[in-house]
């Protein structure tokens, strides 16, 4: 039997597995962000949680990512969204902002502490393939949310900068937003072209480098 396949299918459960795990902790951490803010939206809604059926979305986290993978070969999805009210923060706009930012915060710190394994116990193979791909996933999760297009996460980064009539605006796009970032996304694979990789591939590659990882 050819172990080719066989290993294509582990290297590819490992990485469903670690973007899995690595957007539960980012809800995660926009839901604690809100929190500590002043917003308990999202405790109420049990979603200040590490449970990862609380944040799971049939059709975002299971159906869509399985559908895109089999059919175009590659996997993009999303779990719930985490509720919040931003009137309940002392500065709606700022406070929107830095309970965005927490997400790909989240993944940077899960790419740093993994970095730090990777290099003490990188010696291990195991170690070292899982510990690259939990810091690669991690800072590609980061910087496409780090995108500022609604409804990613650096819309409301930017919207912070705002003044409260264009942010409205603004954040009034989020309902299409998904639509046409899916469009975009499936439409430059099929075209063969890459345009959020070109966006997001540049910083990836410099923050590993920074993090040391070759």
């Amino acid at each position: 039997m050819n172990a080719d396949p066989i290993i294509k299918l582990i290297q590819n459960g490992l990485i469903i597995a670690i973007v899995f795990l690595s957007i539960i902790v980012h809800e995660f951490s926009h839901a604690l962000a809100a929190y500590w803010l002043g917003d308990d939206s999202a405790r109420r809604a049990g979603r200040l949680s590490l449970n990862p059926i609380k944040h799971i979305d049939l059709f975002g986290t299971i159906i869509l990512p399985l559908l895109l993978f089999f059919s175009a070969g590659f996997v993009y999805g999303y779990a719930k969204p985490v509720p919040f009210n931003p009137y309940n923060f002392r500065n709606f706009k700022r406070d929107s902002g830095l309970t965005a930012l927490a997400g790909p915060v989240s993944n940077m710190l899960i790419a740093s502490a993994f970095a730090v394994v990777y290099h003490l116990l990188g010696s291990v193979p195991i170690v070292q393939i899982v510990s690259f791909y939990v810091i690669f996933m991690n800072l590609l999760l980061a910087f496409f949310n780090l995108i500022p297009v609604p409804p990613l996460d650096g819309s409301k980064v930017i919207g912070m900068a705002l003044t409260d009539t264009a942010y409205y605006k603004w954040t009034m796009q989020e309902r299409k937003g998904m639509i046409y970032l899916f469009a975009i996304i499936v439409g430059s694979r099929l075209l063969g072209l890459n345009l959020i990789g070109t966006l997001v591939m540049p910083p990836v590659k410099f923050a590993m480098q920074l993090l040391g990882i070759v």
